[in-house]
């Protein structure tokens, strides 16, 4: 079903990190943008789609009042409004969103750093645009950072904080089918596996908690009104959103799920593990007994690695990408 293509070289090796590939297809200009975080660098490579050209940019770690800052880099995502992308970078000490290119910080948010070191680490990490104008961020503490947007320049503000998680968040996902009729258009997920489903506004509603089972949901995805959660398990559970009903629980892998996603308009799943196996699945939903249903498509092994990072490189699933811890290089394929 999908065959190898030729991989892209990174500047760095990447870090293992959860969901640590962002990908991000400028059709206008044939490009696509590849994001992989190496301890406090985010790698970026820009890839024609004739494979011909290449360039790469490194962002730094930053800090104000510090010329080089060491503090590690947790994630980097893109994240797409219907008026701007930006890439979102969070890290130990805050928040910096870019330009799309990376070429221009527009803002920075530092996190509350206590006056007394705790035994918590402190960081940022999840990631998702949601609605017309909203960046949501996870912080260690639990609490979702939800920041309102300008269709340009840098005037972002925080306008909420979201704090119904007790545990650090791991992930965040916005409906991607882009369906007007789903209720729920964003989930959150911790280190106990907890998941919330929100409906997003001017004022964030919750909708429901699905509670864990003290096992971390290191990936989670939103596709018409269905959560997807990748657990430490190597489970993959399938949630109505709204009501938290499980439509099915698959033992996908042997070792931590690092990694999930979901083609929109195919309603291809893909997940990645420690266990050096990427899986693609077909997500089907059925309306008749409202039902959702996973068929195992293909395996790819990517020997003798563990996988960080998975992503599909388009909406119909036709190419994915995947990055691997320690490895200097982005593996692609593309459907036979």
């Amino acid at each position: 079903m999908y065959h190898k293509e030729k991989s892209i070289q990174i500047k760095n090796s990447a870090s293992a990190l959860h969901n640590n590939l962002s990908v991000l297809r400028i059709a206008p200009r044939r490009l696509t943008y590849f994001t992989v975080v190496h301890a406090n660098v985010v790698n970026m490579v820009s890839a024609s789609w004739d494979g011909l050209n290449y360039s790469h940019r490194q962002l730094q770690s930053k800090e104000p009042n510090v010329a080089t800052s060491t503090s590690l880099i947790m994630q980097a995502a893109f994240c797409v409004l219907p008026s701007r992308d930006l890439l979102v970078v969070t890290s130990q000490k805050g928040i910096q969103m870019y330009e799309s290119d990376g070429s221009i910080m527009v803002y920075w948010h530092a996190l509350d750093t206590p006056e007394t070191p705790t035994a918590q680490a402190m960081f940022a990490r999840g990631i998702s645009a949601v609605w017309e104008n909203y960046v949501c961020v996870g912080v260690s503490s639990g609490a979702i950072l939800v920041f309102d947007v300008p269709s340009k320049g840098s005037n972002i503000t925080l306008s909420e904080v979201l704090e119904e998680h007790k545990e650090s968040i791991t992930d965040i996902a916005s409906e991607c089918s882009g369906s007007q009729e789903c209720i729920a258009d964003l989930v959150s997920a911790d280190d106990g596996g907890n998941l919330c489903v929100w409906k997003s506004g001017e004022e964030f509603q919750l909708l429901n908690k699905i509670p864990g089972f003290d096992m971390s949901c290191s990936s989670v995805k939103l596709w018409k009104g269905t959560v997807v959660a990748g657990y430490g398990t190597g489970q993959i559970r399938v949630y109505e959103a709204v009501t938290g009903i499980l439509h099915a629980e698959v033992n996908a892998h042997a070792r931590w799920i690092y990694s999930l996603d979901i083609a929109p308009f195919s309603g291809l799943l893909l997940s990645a593990a420690e266990d050096s196996l990427v899986r693609v699945w077909h997500l089907t939903v059925n309306p008749e007994t409202n039902s959702v249903e996973v068929a195992h498509l293909h395996n790819e092994c990517v020997t003798d690695t563990q996988i960080c990072g998975a992503k599909f490189c388009d909406g119909d699933g036709y190419a994915f990408a995947v990055t691997g811890y320690d490895l200097s290089e982005i593996i692609r394929y593309t459907q036979s």
